[in-house]
């Protein structure tokens, strides 16, 4: 069977590329752990000067890397060109970082010395997503080389011609072969991967149901698993916040990435007194977004990733409406060529309904109105899903009392939920565990390992 790359705005196949024989991911396999072997023995500066050489090759490459972006999943082309950036900076944050991070700890005792000594672990296993097909590579792929590991990754299938160009540009930065492997296998044999001794930890992020799967094998096999998984981010609108403003803040928190992304601003919840005005501002505001080809430098929202995500979404809110809900803009697939939905705005959406529970991963806010502070945050913790939220108000010190009542990885006063390298991202509940990025990002497939020193004589 061929892996195929579907431009979602023409909808035209851009080329196949062939699964991968079980032989041939046995042979990957071996590959990295045999090269694991040998690169654990060396030096940080050797790691980092691979990693620097990955994020140079990324920026000299930008126009035609963002481009084959904006090909494969509709990203607009200007986002794409801030992804691959992104991407090279984390590839030099930690070849700029990774020793000092990795540094051994020391331990007061009462005699003699203990540390404890930071040490790889092994092969691991990448599962990532189309909606960020290089920076979301690169914030597993980066720490977890300059510790010492090697990555075996299966991508997902609609980016293939990223997937591929991932791996070339390991191979045009000189690291040895072995260090970075792409798998071209579909997703169904991806957990399976996870029985393989040579395979010591897995991260994944997409959804629930893939987390849940490779977390489940994990376990089985006794082995460190990392989920980034699904979000329905809260954003929430007091009122004192400045309401042009944050209007214009929430079309940015819902529609970047064409409103797929899981740190998205997708439930609004808004204070009655401003309930209106925003509302009427925020209609205008979606109501005015252009829609096209996203290679053109004009257009503001473009197709979502392929028609299969498209059909999920309008099922989604054709599900709503029939409960219920009420469209305030939007709700159709839009009159033109390629993926597209309406810019999108539901109200009148009650904890019965199935869009109250559901991640909407496309251009599409659930509005909300409540009256008190107390029922804001009781709404944005009403959720399986715990990965960003976002409180926006004048009184900083009321938005950090409001932002440590949510349950969440993240919260951000004043700002949709963005991610940084030098700050942590993650979630919690059914968004899944662990961290990536940051310090924090390089400490989750490591072998934390005590040294316990005495001289003769001294005991313990």
């Amino acid at each position: 069977m061929s892996i195929k790359s579907i431009n979602p705005f023409s909808l035209e196949v851009l080329k196949t590329f062939d699964e991968m024989t079980n032989e041939q991911i046995d042979h990957a396999l071996e590959k990295a752990h045999s090269t694991f072997l040998k690169w654990k023995t060396t030096s940080y500066d050797e790691r980092a000067t691979i990693l620097n050489k990955v994020g140079a090759i990324l920026r000299s490459k930008k126009t035609e890397l963002s481009k084959l972006i904006t090909l494969e999943m509709g990203k607009l082309l200007a986002q794409a060109e801030s992804e691959i950036d992104y991407a090279a900076s984390i590839f030099e944050y930690y070849a700029k970082h990774g020793e000092a991070f990795l540094k051994d700890e020391k331990i007061q005792v009462d005699s003699g010395e203990a540390y404890i000594k930071k040490s790889p672990i092994g092969v691991l296993l990448g599962v990532e997503p189309w909606n960020f097909p290089f920076y979301q590579v690169a914030r597993f792929a980066a720490p977890n080389i300059m510790i010492g590991n090697t990555i075996v990754l299966k991508h997902a299938s609609i980016v293939p011609q990223c997937a591929k160009a991932i791996e070339d540009i390991f191979k045009e930065a000189g690291a040895p072969e072995g260090i970075y492997i792409n798998l071209f296998v579909r997703g169904s044999k991806v957990t399976k991967l996870i029985a393989d001794k040579r395979i010591q930890g897995a991260s994944l992020t997409g959804s629930e149901k893939a987390g849940s799967e490779l977390a489940m094998m994990a376990g089985k096999y006794i082995k460190k698993s990392v989920l980034e998984l699904g979000g329905s981010d809260p954003f929430i609108v007091l009122e004192d916040a400045d309401i042009e403003r944050t209007v214009s803040l929430a079309i940015k928190g819902r529609t970047v990435n064409n409103g797929q992304s899981c740190i998205a601003a997708k439930r609004f919840i808004v204070m009655e007194k401003i309930a209106s005005e925003f509302l009427t501002q925020f209609k205008a505001a979606m109501g005015k977004l252009k829609l096209g080809n996203p290679l053109d430098t004009d257009t503001e929202l473009g197709p979502l990733s392929s028609e299969d995500a498209l059909e999920t979404i309008l099922k989604q809110v054709e599900t709503a409406v029939s409960e219920g809900a009420k469209i305030e803009i939007g709700g159709k697939r839009a009159n033109q060529k390629g993926a597209f939905i309406e810019p999108t705005i539901i109200s009148h959406i009650t904890p019965k309904m199935k869009i109250y529970k559901e991640e909407l991963f496309g251009p599409v806010a659930s509005f909300y109105v409540v009256k008190t502070v107390e029922e804001a945050i009781a709404l944005a913790n009403d959720t399986e899903f715990g990965l960003g939220g976002s409180v926006f108000t004048k009184d900083i010190e009321k938005g950090k009392e409001i932002a440590h009542q949510i349950d969440s990885g993240m919260v951000f006063i004043n700002h949709p939920t963005k991610s940084s390298v030098e700050l942590p991202f993650g979630g919690t509940k059914k968004s899944g565990y662990g961290r990536e990025m940051s310090p924090l990002g390089i400490d989750e497939f490591v072998n934390k390992k005590l040294i316990r020193v005495l001289k003769e004589g001294e005991s313990l």
